[in-house]
């Protein structure tokens, strides 16, 4: 009854149907190693959020190289781990980060190189602002820079990536990016790898500036992805098994063959 899928047609239909299957099942582990990935680190942001800060140099050794030259990068399991550091803030050095957006707003965040007792710097993410009136491009109005000694507890931040020059613009640095290395290369002392974005800082930050929101990862949306390909493969199966049933059975029924299904057979009188 099924000897026609030994055919080189339906042989064929079998071939594309399990790769297709099997294509779609690697995407749905995929998927699911991206959802552990999200669930990991948002563990890790929930886990930070209830422990006492560490020291810096704990998380951050101090660089190695000499000025204009940032440390190495901090490991990805320590991103997002609360620190505490205590410096001055280089008030001539800072930099703007523009095309950020906080509540739907675009502006620029402010990044500003912590001077520490050993000479090297730690770039500090202290908040958003606004623009200026004039468009998102327009350069803002930055509070006045503490000076003095500043006690700062903030989130450890790996360097974003992406293209993101930093260039000189009214006496300031702005990039796109906030990269270590690059904004490391424009300064003229050492940088940590990395850098903190502000949870608190002592004196107290200017109310001017908006806390960047530490965002959890949507890793349920991976999860969601993992179902649906694994329901689709599972589907591309099914389909292969009905559609090899339905021809076993001759095709679809025409109307004369149901009616004749519904005649009693003739019985010898």
């Amino acid at each position: 009854m099924y000897r026609f899928l030994l055919t080189p047609r339906w042989l064929g239909f079998l071939a594309l149907t399990i790769a297709a299957a099997v294509v779609m099942v690697l995407l749905g582990n995929w998927q699911l190693h991206r959802y552990h990935q999200r669930a990991e680190v948002n563990a890790r942001i929930d886990a930070a959020g209830r422990t006492a800060p560490a020291p810096l140099d704990r998380v951050l050794p101090a660089p190695a190289g000499t000025a204009g030259t940032a440390g190495a990068e901090p490991p990805a399991g320590t991103e997002w781990d609360r620190v505490t550091a205590t410096g001055r803030y280089d008030a001539a050095r800072l930099v703007l980060v523009r095309s950020r957006t906080v509540d739907s707003q675009v502006g620029f965040e402010v990044v500003t190189p912590l001077r520490l007792a050993d000479g090297s710097a730690v770039l500090v993410d202290r908040g958003w602002i606004p623009p200026a009136p004039g468009g998102a491009t327009a350069i803002p109005q930055v509070p006045v820079t503490p000076s003095g000694d500043v006690t700062v507890v903030a989130r450890v931040r790996r360097s974003e990536s992406g293209p993101g020059a930093v260039l000189p613009r009214d006496g300031r640095l702005e990039t796109r990016r906030i990269s270590a290395p690059r904004i490391a290369a424009e300064l003229p002392y050492p940088v940590r790898g990395g850098y903190l974005l502000l949870d608190q800082q002592t004196p107290p930050a200017d109310p001017a500036f908006a806390a960047v929101p530490v965002e959890h990862q949507n890793d349920w949306q991976n999860a969601g992805y993992v179902v649906q390909w694994w329901l689709f493969a599972g589907m591309a199966l099914f389909g292969y098994g009905w559609a090899a049933r339905r021809e076993a059975r001759g095709g679809p029924d025409t109307g004369a063959e149901r009616d004749a299904d519904r005649v009693p057979a003739a019985t010898g009188s």
